[in-house]
């Protein structure tokens, strides 16, 4: 269990982009003792995670907020020179099994990429100016919903002391007992610096489930009502 100073802690959903360091996020956050899933396309997965990340987190945050208001949401800057390369190359794995009728995927997961990036609505997904238009619109519709929330943090895992201002915002102490539990958001700077482990660098885009961990929650956990989502719609 996380060291937290409140027991009956909010869940957390990372909603940055993909290739925005969701990996790391989560992985940092298994590593202080929470319950993680890497995408989640259950209520049970929600129900058994501290933390749900990417998908469908980043397209899904509005209708997350609705079903649990005392959650806390963490978005993902990057920068784009570094953001469409990569999510480039993710794309070129990953169309062929996005397409609505015949693509493998997860429909939760193929139904929330083509809400953020249009997959199967423009000619080239992977155009460089349609993604900076994409990632442009979500971090708009985000900070937008979120102007007044004091749930909210963003945070860019390149930036030296972003696990510091992270663990703080969350209001947990880190387990090797660098931060302490009732310091404030403002004061993350003074902390001793924390680092991100760096994961999905390169071409490299299965370390999350590469990445063996007890507190690990499957995307398609089972539960009372089998493998059934939630019944809200996108708009």
């Amino acid at each position: 269990m996380p060291n937290c100073c409140n027991p009956n802690r909010a869940k957390i959903f990372i909603i940055g982009l993909p290739r925005t360091g969701t990996t790391s996020v989560s992985v940092a956050l298994l590593e202080q003792g929470f319950k993680v899933a890497h995408q989640a396309f259950t209520k049970q997965a929600f129900e058994l995670a501290d933390v749900v990340s990417d998908a469908p987190c980043f397209s899904d945050y509005r209708q997350l907020h609705q079903l649990y208001p005392n959650a806390k949401f963490i978005y993902l800057e990057r920068a784009l020179d570094a953001w469409v390369p990569s999510m480039q190359m993710l794309l070129s794995r990953m169309l062929v099994h996005l397409d609505d009728k015949t693509g493998r995927f997860h429909p939760i997961l193929k139904r929330s990429f083509n809400h953020s990036f249009a997959i199967n609505r423009v000619d080239d997904p992977m155009c460089a100016m349609h993604l900076v238009d994409c990632y442009h619109n979500h971090k708009k519709q985000v900070f937008d919903y979120f102007s007044e929330q004091a749930n909210f943090i963003s945070i860019d895992i390149s930036d030296a002391d972003s696990l510091a201002k992270l663990m703080t915002f969350l209001s947990v102490e880190p387990l090797n007992g660098a931060l302490s539990c009732d310091l404030k958001p403002s004061s993350h700077s003074n902390l001793p610096h924390l680092n991100f482990p760096h994961l999905n660098k390169g071409r490299n885009v299965a370390s999350w489930d590469e990445y063996k961990h007890p507190n690990k929650i499957s995307a398609n956990a089972v539960g009372p009502d089998k493998r059934k989502f939630f019944s809200y719609k996108l708009g």
